[in-house]
């Protein structure tokens, strides 16, 4: 008799080599065998896919999620059976497991949890944001759908439109989903007015609006602007949610907290302190303040930092981009004005403590790594599909995915399966999960090559690689979302590393790492780049952005319509 494991190595096999017919067969008997062992479940899912079945794909797979997120569940604790049949314990259940960053096993709880009749708001949001941590956005959009026609807020629609980047057609359906949240939640009183004197002989009077500057992730990206802010010429004022003692900001900002007034009043507390430009830094994530802005609380306001996509206001008068982001069609998806800063829309500033530039490490290895730091929820099926590509072509390569979510062993699975419906061994797909300080520094001396994901490119990941002496691959996307990722190369001088199309991605990442020893080279190349290039000027940026809003602000000073006599 064959022993199981060489029956399933040589299903595998199978399937690497393209007989999706003698792999199917084979991972059915090992079903049929052992009903609950879940590695041949993802095996057939993937030989399914392979096949072009993709009815059958997703449902195998399914089936093989389902019952490895139970056996993970029971084994952590859960009284399974009580599962099913009282959807408040499972909600607590699948919140713990959410909790412990085991997404992709939360997510089956949940579904038992909705199947035992229990539909509360937390359950289904919870559920839906799983789901989307895996790259499940079309789920996630139904999911979230079905909250806000439960529990209709301005809050529930606003997570609804976040999957909406990791769709087809992404940017057009998003732009039509965050005008109808601004018609249904964000309604516009009268026009105010301002008496605001011109800009000859005062300062400029900056606002910025977040939930917390200190202490999220705008904050590598607004330090280097706050700081360089020129005080003879504009004042600065801070509008967070609650005041944040330990943020260490210039002491000459002003700083008010709005996060315990009504959108009305924080508006007119902003129009008393004068306020010329008010920029939002968060667009529409949990704690935006998007319903104030509905209220014109500025002549001038801007979307710019977090959210580069429309707000769906149309009392928001601009949305900063930068050059390469430039493609047809964009102003349409936009109730903003779409402003270019040039090369870069922002620069960045690294850690305070950075990794020594090392070697590439396929000089000592002998095998190139390919790695992404990025959200399991970029993971597209086009993305899979290239990297799969490229991995075949460089046989003894790895590739390293890590992100704080891949500690779950159901979410490795399917991942894995993925690949192997692609044609990829399991065993060349390793996973890491969150760290910080040293060993996150550590991380990046593993890798020779960064791969960007499309259509949703890295922003911050990609940055702290390029600070670290790590150059990315990044795809030159069809949309300008899609495009965010070219800043960042153009950036350091590095333009080999922009692909024009997924074959021509392929290709580069196979030409980067053919030999070593250039690989090397271009690797020397990236943290000189990155430390003299646009992302780290932030004096000369800074000054460009003070000059852009003057601009913004005396083109309004000469609307009649927005300004009184003051």
């Amino acid at each position: 008799m064959v022993p199981a494991d060489d029956f399933a190595a040589a299903a595998e096999r199978a399937l690497i080599e393209g007989d999706t017919a003698r792999a199917i067969d084979g991972y059915r008997q090992l079903i049929t065998a052992s009903p609950l062992q879940v590695e041949p479940r993802y095996g057939l899912a993937s030989a399914l896919g392979a096949a072009g079945d993709r009815a059958a794909a997703s449902a195998a797979l399914e089936e093989a999620r389902t019952l490895h997120g139970l056996l993970m569940a029971g084994r952590l604790g859960a009284d399974i059976p009580r599962l099913s049949t009282d959807g408040g314990y499972a909600v607590g259940i699948a919140n713990q497991l959410y909790m412990g960053d085991l997404v992709a096993t939360a997510s089956v709880v949940f579904g038992r949890a909705i199947t035992a009749g229990d539909a509360s708001k937390l359950g289904l949001m919870t559920y839906a944001v799983s789901l989307q941590h895996q790259a499940r956005a079309e789920e996630a959009i139904r999911v979230f759908r079905a909250a806000l026609e439960l529990y209709p807020s301005a809050q529930v629609h606003q997570f609804l439109l976040y999957p909406h980047f990791m769709v087809e057609n992404g940017p057009a359906r998003y732009a039509a989903e965050a005008r109808a949240w601004a018609a249904r939640w964000a309604p516009e009183s009268g026009e105010p007015t301002f008496d605001h004197r011109p800009r000859a002989g005062r300062k400029l009077r900056i606002g910025y609006v977040a939930p917390t500057f200190a202490g999220s992730q705008v904050r590598q990206f607004i330090t280097p602007i706050l700081e360089n802010h020129d005080p003879e010429a504009v004042e600065v004022t801070l509008y967070p949610a609650k005041i944040d003692t330990k943020s260490g900001w210039p002491a000459h900002f002003a700083i008010t907290a709005i996060g315990h007034l009504p959108d009305e009043e924080a508006a007119a507390l902003i129009r008393a302190d004068r306020i010329d430009v008010l920029v939002d830094c968060w667009g529409h994530t949990a704690g935006s303040r998007l319903g104030m802005f509905a209220q014109r609380a500025a002549p001038v306001q801007v979307a710019w930092i977090n959210f580069l996509q429309t707000t769906g206001l149309s009392r928001m008068d601009y949305v900063i981009h930068c050059d390469s982001m430039a493609v047809p069609g964009t102003a349409e998806l936009f109730t903003e004005t779409v402003i270019s800063m040039g090369e870069i829309m922002i620069p960045y500033r690294p850690h305070d403590a950075r990794a020594e530039p090392t070697p590439t490490p396929a000089l000592a290895s002998g095998r190139i790594t390919f790695g992404s730091f990025n959200h399991p929820a970029k993971l597209s099926d086009a993305t899979v599909a290239a990297w799969s590509r490229i991995l075949k072509d460089r046989p003894g390569a790895r590739l390293i995915l890590k992100y704080r979510y891949f500690i779950d062993p159901v979410l490795q699975a399917v991942t894995r399966a993925r690949f192997l419906a692609e044609g990829v061994a399991p065993a060349r797909i390793e996973f890491e999960g969150h760290e910080t300080g040293d060993a996150y520094l550590a991380a990046f001396s593993r890798i020779d090559l960064a791969l960007d994901p499309s259509p949703c490119p890295g922003g911050t990941t990609s940055c702290d690689a390029l600070a670290n002496g790590v150059p990315v691959l990044t795809l030159a996307g069809a949309d300008f979302y899609s495009r965010i990722g070219i800043l960042c190369a153009q950036a350091c001088g590095l333009p080999e590393l922009v692909a024009e199309t997924w074959d021509d991605y392929v290709a580069r990442a196979l030409a980067l790492t053919e030999d070593a020893e250039a690989l090397n080279r271009l690797r020397a190349r990236v943290r000189p780049g990155f430390d003299a290039g646009p992302l780290r000027d932030e004096a000369g940026f800074t000054q460009r952005l003070e000059q852009t809003f003057t601009a913004m602000l005396d083109r309004a000073l000469a609307s009649p319509a927005l300004l009184q006599a003051g």
